[in-house]
């Protein structure tokens, strides 16, 4: 007897591997963003779209803080239009991150979203830092 699961048959596995392929180009994991991290250059900048308030409480460390709201061409402008961005939020309950990821794909750079944001970072055993990382 079909159940919510089995209802709708899963795709065939040709299919299913293009899909879940695809998901890497688009997102990386808080595993992955801690080990590249650890490097003196993780190939990308790590970008916290919460606001300033919550970027102060506590963040990844190595993060730059640009709420999604103000990332715009001007702001952006420091940047090589060939800078990989991963961007990040508060979790899996806030789309501030993905907001952060198009506007800068709008903007002509690569970026990747860091599935999990803070919540993710925490469940994995992550420190967060805190200050708002200004001299």
């Amino acid at each position: 007897m079909p159940n919510a699961v089995t209802l709708v048959p899963a795709a065939n596995p040709d299919l299913a591997l293009q899909h879940f392929q695809s998901q890497f180009a688009f997102e990386t994991d808080c595993w992955d963003t801690h080990d590249a991290m650890s490097k003196a250059d993780p190939g990308f900048i790590l970008l916290d779209a919460r606001s300033p308030a919550m970027f102060a409480k506590g963040h990844v460390p190595g993060a730059i803080n640009i709420p999604h709201g103000k990332i715009i061409q001007s702001r952006m402008s420091v940047y090589e239009k060939s800078s990989l961005f991963v961007t990040y939020c508060a979790g899996p309950h806030c789309n501030g991150a993905a907001r952060a990821a198009a506007k800068l794909a709008q903007l002509g750079f690569p970026v990747k979203l860091m599935a999990g944001g803070v919540t993710g970072w925490l469940d994995e055993g992550f420190s967060l830092e805190s200050g708002t990382g200004i001299d």
